[in-house]
């Protein structure tokens, strides 16, 4: 082994590229013409867009160099960078600020001494222990594209395991390529940021393109065609994509003595500096902190890229804070869109937190323009203080849009009740003069003010409410809550007198005619709260207990 000469430069080793390495090693340039920044790549490609792999598969991205952003003789060009691939760094000797480093292309080791060290590993594919589980392809890489291109062509029947962002990814893109795809995941739902309600939607857009999906269905056994299930079930293919999620690759930072948590990620204070003064970490390798303050693995190509820039900034002396962003992610599920931001109702309820929640299904823009998409959405709250800790929306055009608002409301510490003063923009084809983020914002402050009390839809069941259905007649006969009689809200009024003294519970179609129909009977004496979200939040709730039987 032959240590490279050190000349006293400032030398920072960046080890591994992409988003969190690149976006490091591009500020630095920006911020030091003179520093000698060298970045140690483990694979062949050091800048490439791994969000847009999925849809090389179906073709939408037809050329897969569109995928390939930069190579090591383009970041030379222009930033001055010493850009190596196929460079695999095995050990870090912090006493001599040195990385040990395997040069895979020539066979040979040698060692290089830094100045500071940024480490930006990345995260690896999770194989489970199941028998054969190595004739599964992932989809990491750029290499592992090619992989599963090539096995594409070849057959037309895919199994997918793994509910997740990718896995719904690759499946619909699969289907969209001609293929059969079978969907597995082993919980009761997919896209678990997602609550059951909201997740069910995105199943059934699946399901309706053609994806057979399979909830709590466990995998016993693969081989390079075929999948079986612990029912005995054997499901036959010509290729199996494993997507069951990613693990922090954090080998390197434990065998040099870094602080790393129990459950795996390299951990880093604000400044995103790890136990080492002169070692940070970024991206997917690094834990970073949710808006509760706890530890969390959040693999999203955001905090990468912004993680990046930010260790650049505190290295040549500018004072940074990374901590408390919401993990928020977006996926496209055929014609829908799903998203999520921060914490959902699971997370939430298993910490212990006082929390309240409302569901609402307005349209993307006013409906007397044409063309408006149901947008269900979901807000988790505090109901005492207000304060946000999630959300999430399902729909159509405009989704994408309304959780970014909410995003931006969660990280900037607005209040639930504070989303009905955003001055959001309005014309008819973009929104509506209350957008979908104002009323749930209107919602939420109702309930926070106690002038609404609100049933969930898995708390109607055994309630022992009497259920009144004010939508009108037409409605009803479309379908109906089993038990629940319909009395049309322009009829409440001179009803009242037969429904007073009986605990009750009202609905409409989405919850907007259900809150003034409770208002009405509360003002009349009645027992009364109203079924957050609507029929449409309870069927869809339903949907998911049923869309998850053991397979």
């Amino acid at each position: 082994m032959t240590v490279a000469d050190f000349d006293g430069v400032r030398r920072i080793v960046i080890v591994g590229g992409v988003a969190g390495g690149m976006s490091a090693a591009t500020r630095l340039r920006r911020l030091d013409e003179r520093a000698e920044i060298v970045v140690l790549e483990r694979g062949e490609h050091v800048s490439f867009a791994n969000c847009g792999l999925p849809y090389h598969l179906s073709g939408v991205i037809a050329e897969r160099e569109r995928l390939l952003l930069h190579t090591p003789q383009s970041l030379s060009a222009r930033f001055g960078l010493d850009v190596r691939i196929r460079q695999e760094v095995r050990r870090i000797d912090r006493a001599t600020r040195q990385v040990e480093v395997h040069d895979l292309q020539a066979n040979r080791s040698y060692a290089l001494a830094y100045d500071h060290l940024i480490l930006s590993p990345g995260a690896a594919p999770v194989r489970p222990p199941i028998p054969g589980a190595q004739h599964a392809l992932t989809l990491r890489n750029v290499s592992d594209l090619d992989r599963l291109k090539s096995a594409a062509v070849a057959g037309q029947r895919s199994v997918v395991i793994g509910g997740g962002f990718i896995g719904v990814e690759v499946a619909e893109n699969l289907r969209e390529a001609g293929h059969q795809v079978t969907l597995l995941e082993g919980s009761p739902q997919i896209l678990p940021p997602l609550d059951p309600e909201l997740a069910v939607l995105a199943r059934q857009e699946l399901e309706k393109h053609g994806v057979q999906v399979r909830c709590s269905a466990q995998v016993t056994q693969l081989t390079e065609r075929s999948v079986t299930l612990h029912s005995g079930e054997t499901l036959d293919t010509d290729l199996v994509v494993l997507a069951v999620g990613v693990r922090p690759e954090d080998g390197l930072a434990r065998d040099a003595g870094l602080e790393v948590a129990g459950r795996g990620g390299i951990v880093v204070d604000e400044s995103l500096l790890t136990s080492d003064p002169h070692i940070s970490a970024v991206g997917d390798a690094a834990l970073v902190r949710d808006p509760l303050g706890e530890l969390a693995f959040v693999p999203l190509a955001w905090g990468a890229n912004r993680q990046g820039r930010l260790v650049a900034d505190r290295i040549m002396g500018h004072p940074v804070s990374f901590g408390g962003h919401p993990a928020t992610a977006i996926v496209k599920v055929f014609d829908l869109t799903a998203a999520s931001t921060g914490l959902n109702e699971k997370q939430v309820a298993a910490r212990g937190l006082p929390y309240a929640t409302v569901h609402t299904h307005p349209g993307s823009h006013a409906g007397y323009y044409p063309g408006a998409e149901r947008v269900s959405l979901k807000l988790v709250f505090d109901p005492q203080s207000g304060r946000i800790y999630g959300a999430q929306a399902v729909g159509g055009a405009g989704t994408d849009k309304r959780i970014d608002v909410l995003a931006t409301a969660l990280h900037a510490g607005l209040h639930a009740d504070d989303l009905s003063d955003l001055p959001l923009a309005y014309a008819p084809p973009y929104s509506s003069a209350k957008d979908p983020v104002n009323m749930l914002g209107y919602v939420a402050q109702n309930v926070m003010d106690g002038l609404t009390r609100t049933v969930q839809w898995h708390e109607l069941e055994g309630s022992g409410r009497r259920i009144i259905d004010v939508r009108d007649p037409s409605e009803y006969a479309r379908g109906r809550i089993p038990g629940a009689e319909n009395i049309p809200l322009d009829d409440l009024r001179s009803r009242a007198d037969e429904l007073r003294g009986t605990p009750l519970v009202v609905h409409c179609q989405v919850g907007q005619r259900g809150h003034t129909a409770a208002r009405l009977l509360t003002e009349l004496g009645c027992d009364v709260p109203n079924l957050d979200g609507g029929y449409l939040t309870w069927q869809a709730g339903q949907a998911s207990r049923d869309a998850s039987p053991q397979s």
